[in-house]
């Protein structure tokens, strides 16, 4: 025989208990899931197939194409080959987050037919190319001119469907280098057409200790995550593997807190052009780090 008060206590604990596995699942549902794909600008030379592979064994969610200039897809092929490749990844339920392209201007026709047949096979979002100062003229009348430029690919995005990333490259001629500048061409350009795609080795590189700042001045118009790593050797950069380097880890902790809702790239520089079979070992390593940075469980 129970007794009133046995039963009442077996009562709150049952309680108690489904209390706790009913927050424990809405953290869960809660917690941030991060999609991560893999830049395959150094394994490029695998087949389609092997490719999107070698990338679902990885563990990525897909691929940062190159679909440019000596990349996996030479724009002039794109009718014909960015199918088969988008075919070979839905094998593996794999997509491409991110296409890297030569595209920075609309009244190209081959950057055009690029985002068209890109746009038609599903793809969403574009890395675009670099604009670039002439070192020898004035900064600011250049960057006045590089905003209709940016304009007309917004307006082309938008009828397309599609959102550029201009990522931040570290580097005097490049636009976008101080990432004040980028903020400042856009500012008039809607962040679904063409954001900012932060790449936290090169604002510490240009920007030291001011990273940070850098990273809450483009959170409105933060399209995708670029992930790798340096070190200074004397006054020059050397690439290192993730988290064997100069960027803060504290990035990767604010972003368990803030736009969990964009995509990463994991960029593998550091070996260059070693073989095949070593920087997709990179890849794999590089993710396993990114992860535990997160706080993503193995």
């Amino acid at each position: 025989m129970f007794s009133r008060r046995h039963f009442l206590n077996q009562l709150t604990l049952a309680s108690g208990a489904a209390a706790v596995s009913r927050l424990s699942a809405e953290a869960q549902a809660q917690k941030p899931s991060w999609e991560i794909c893999a830049f395959v600008k150094f394994v490029q030379d695998l087949s389609y197939a092997e490719l999107a592979k070698t990338v679902a064994q990885l563990g990525y969610a897909g691929i940062e194409a190159t679909i440019r200039k000596r990349g996996q897809i030479e724009p002039e092929s794109v009718e014909g080959e960015l199918p088969k490749l988008v075919a070979a990844l839905d094998e593996e339920d794999l997509a491409i987050t991110i296409m890297a392209s030569d595209v920075n201007r609309a009244d190209d026709p081959l950057m055009e037919k690029t985002l068209r047949v890109a746009a038609s096979l599903g793809v969403k979002r574009y890395r675009m190319s670099y604009y670039r100062y002439d070192l020898d003229r004035p900064i600011r009348p250049q960057l006045d001119n590089f905003r209709p430029m940016a304009k007309e690919l917004a307006a082309l995005n938008r009828e397309l469907g599609l959102q550029a990333v201009y990522q931040n490259h570290a580097g005097a001629r490049y636009v976008g280098a101080s990432l004040w500048d980028l903020d400042l061409l856009l500012e008039d350009i809607d962040p679904a057409q063409i954001a900012i795609g932060f790449d936290v080795r090169h604002a510490t590189v240009e920007g030291g200790t001011t990273w940070s700042t850098l990273w809450k001045l483009i959170q409105p118009r933060l399209g995708a995550v670029y992930v790798k790593d340096f070190v200074w050797k004397g006054l020059k950069v050397e690439n290192v593997p993730l988290g064997q380097g100069r960027v803060d880890p504290t990035f990767f902790t604010s972003l368990a807190r803030k736009r969990p809702d964009v995509p990463f790239a994991v960029h593998v520089e550091y070996l260059g052009k070693r073989s095949t079979a070593e920087n997709v070992e990179a890849l794999r390593v590089d993710l396993i780090k990114l992860r535990e940075l997160l706080g993503i469980a193995p």
